[in-house]
């Protein structure tokens, strides 16, 4: 699962209809994150998309709400620097869950390895209006160095680029050494959200191929 799509509340096209158009466009990973609902809107959403995920085989997470994660029975949660600590998350969500953890700097990395975490999130890679109150942005250069310190720490810990992501990133992104592109915005605003997903999907093609020859 190469490519994980991010709900987006800003895009003209409804969460809902978001996933429905990712999930035909061959996006197997969905991270729902709805930042300003409430825990009832975000519930009535999952109730919608979750059977369409099973169905397909796709995985299912919720940005932040750990508690809702547990009660929705979804596969995990995606955890900002600002939300609940991971150790606290995996307590609450069991071990079977997938916790994923946003990284902004080595410091990021190293506050949480010791903890049961399954992939970070290296960002924001470029400026992105789906995320308020940014981090510094990594740019190339920043996410090829976050994989570097990582590979030479011997962290063996799946890790995602984000924040801003376009189809003509993602060759680069993946040769500096992540695991995958989480996108908003590019597949989101897209005139077709379907076609966009197929098109991020099949640029992964190759790095699937690649991964699956090294397991």
């Amino acid at each position: 699962m190469l490519l994980q799509y991010i709900t987006n509340t800003d895009s003209p096209v409804s969460v809902v209809d978001q996933v429905r158009g990712v999930l035909d466009g061959g996006c197997r990973w969905i991270q729902v994150r709805m930042k300003d609902a409430s825990d009832e809107e975000v519930t009535k959403v999952i109730e919608k998309i979750k059977p369409w995920c099973l169905e397909e085989g796709a995985f299912l997470i919720l940005n932040d709400r750990v508690e809702l994660a547990k009660t929705l029975d979804v596969g995990g949660v995606h955890l900002g620097k600002e939300d609940m600590p991971p150790s606290q998350a995996r307590m609450i969500l069991g071990p079977a869950a997938v916790i994923g953890v946003t990284a902004n700097t080595f410091q990021d990395v190293l506050a949480v390895r010791s903890l049961d975490i399954d992939y970070f999130g290296f960002g924001p890679y470029a400026e992105t209006k789906t995320k308020k109150n940014l981090a510094p942005v990594l740019g190339l250069e920043g996410i090829a160095e976050l994989s570097r310190r990582m590979l030479q720490e011997e962290i063996d810990i799946p890790h995602v680029a984000v924040g801003g992501i376009r189809k003509e990133d993602v060759v680069a992104l993946m040769k500096a050494g992540v695991n995958g592109v989480a996108v908003s915005g590019a597949i989101a605003f897209a005139p077709d959200i379907r076609k966009a997903t197929e098109e991020f999907v099949e640029i992964l093609k190759p790095f699937v191929k690649a991964d699956e020859e090294m397991k």
